[in-house]
């Protein structure tokens, strides 16, 4: 009886506190939903408003939601004045065309190489460089016949986006062809590639040579611009650049301090962690009258941001630091003793582990100067060709006539947001790994 009574017991107690996780769980998550509807109520009003046209309606703030009449007039009006819609689309066409022949070039440069093997030090980079080369100089060809380019007269400019093209699509290229040697294949913790999936590393390839080939065209024969357009790509080109230098700064860094011990060490990440502390602003008449100096302020406002949000980039190695510090120190040990340079055990082993924490520095390194607007206000200083789009959406509700601006004001800002929104869309799970894998000392 006894035996009994103390089971039922045990069993309402446990449905008990069943009951008690369900309310609790229940109630965090209706306060987590009621706090995200407040969160988005302003997203929603701002890409409603952008609908809202500023020719058949009131252009200002208004006391309704919806739009009486849903119109693009605010969107026609960011591109007015431009040809970026018949330029993108002879772009992409151009791009395509040379993709197509890059990739399929490599893919053929490929397999006549590994027919020679891989010891081939020089036929490789000669090949490579002959596809890149070919892949260009149809993009030129397909350039001039669409989009009208002519390079009588821009001899230096089309030389020096042949290298910078050559160069890239042979990092790109390489890495496509490159084989596992076996130094690498006999250390372990070396993330093997899966030689079953070629057709995914092809569509990859030749996506990035696509990006290449519109960029390639940009330089060579730009687009008419409009003003909000110019604001973009300057945003655009900081935040990509930003984010390039950033990453690379911030995981040697972190890799650095996590793995080599050496003198002054502790001092210099104290040191770092004190400087930390102040904020960036206490430097900004400084840093003005620095580059100044350089005549990167105003029309060389572009290359002055990059400088300034690359510069103490090195200074935010915590959290990457903290995910290095997670992976263990055996696998560098064993790597070394293999005979494997401390640039292989980087490039070979820890970054194929520390993938979440590159996304996250990336992503973090890319969402800085996308929405700055104290830095880039100021170092432009009423140049309007070197705003970024914060800056210049701002001076259109400030300086202009506010009750005009304001619908259009909202169709910027709903372009502004679509980048940072399909990049967290598509790499969400690695922010939130590289986050709650750095956060931690291991």
């Amino acid at each position: 009886m006894t035996n009994n009574t103390s089971v039922a017991g045990g069993q309402q107690k446990l449905r008990s506190k069943k009951g008690h996780e369900r309310r609790v769980n229940g109630s965090i998550y209706t306060v987590l939903t009621v706090m995200s509807i407040v969160w988005l109520v302003p997203f929603v009003f701002l890409v409603l408003q952008s609908f809202r046209s500023y020719k058949l309606e009131k252009g200002g703030m208004v006391d309704y939601l919806l739009p009486k009449t849903f119109s693009l007039d605010n969107y026609a009006f960011l591109f007015e004045g431009s040809n970026f819609f018949p330029w993108l689309g002879k772009a992409l066409i151009v791009a395509l065309a040379c993709a197509a022949v890059c990739a399929l070039l490599v893919h053929i440069a490929g397999k006549w190489l590994d027919g020679r093997g891989g010891s081939d030090r020089v036929a490789r980079p000669v090949a490579l460089c002959g596809c890149m080369a070919a892949g260009f100089a149809a993009l030129v060809a397909m350039t001039c016949a669409l989009q009208g380019y002519s390079p009588a007269g821009a001899i230096v400019k089309l030389l020096l986006t042949c290298a910078v093209f050559v160069l890239v699509g042979l990092v790109v290229a390489r890495f496509y062809l490159k084989q596992d040697s076996k130094l690498l294949r006999s250390i372990p913790g070396y993330v093997v590639e899966d030689k079953h999936d070629g057709a995914r590393k092809f569509i990859t390839m030749a996506a990035i040579f696509m990006v290449m080939g519109v960029i390639a065209q940009f330089v060579l024969a730009p687009m008419t611009m409009s003003q909000y357009i110019r604001w973009y790509i300057n945003t655009l080109t900081i935040a990509l650049f930003t984010s390039a230098i950033q990453t690379v700064i911030v995981l040697s860094v972190s890799y650095s301090l996590s793995r080599l011990r050496f003198k002054g060490r502790k001092l210099i990440m104290n040191t770092v962690l004190v400087l930390g502390l102040f904020p960036g602003f206490l430097t900004m008449i400084t840093l003005y009258f620095l580059l100044k100096q350089l005549g990167l302020t105003q029309a060389g406002a572009v290359p002055g941001l990059i400088l300034i949000y690359c510069a103490s980039s090195g200074m935010g190695y915590y959290i990457s630091k903290g995910f290095f510090d997670t992976i263990p120190k055996s696998l560098d040990e064993s790597a070394r003793i293999d005979g494997a340079t401390r640039f292989q055990v980087f490039l070979k082993i820890i970054m194929p582990l520390a993938k979440p924490i590159v996304i996250y520095t990336i992503l973090m390194a890319f969402m800085a100067p996308w929405g700055d607007y104290v830095f880039a206000s100021y170092v432009a200083f009423g140049h309007q060709d070197g705003y970024n789009v914060a800056v210049g959406l701002y001076n259109w509700v400030n300086t202009n006539d506010y009750q005009n601006y304001f619908t259009r004001f909202c169709a910027g800002g709903v372009l502004v947001a679509v980048p940072i929104t399909a990049l967290f869309l598509a790499l969400q799970k690695y922010y939130v790994e590289g986050v709650t894998g750095g956060a931690v000392k291991g």
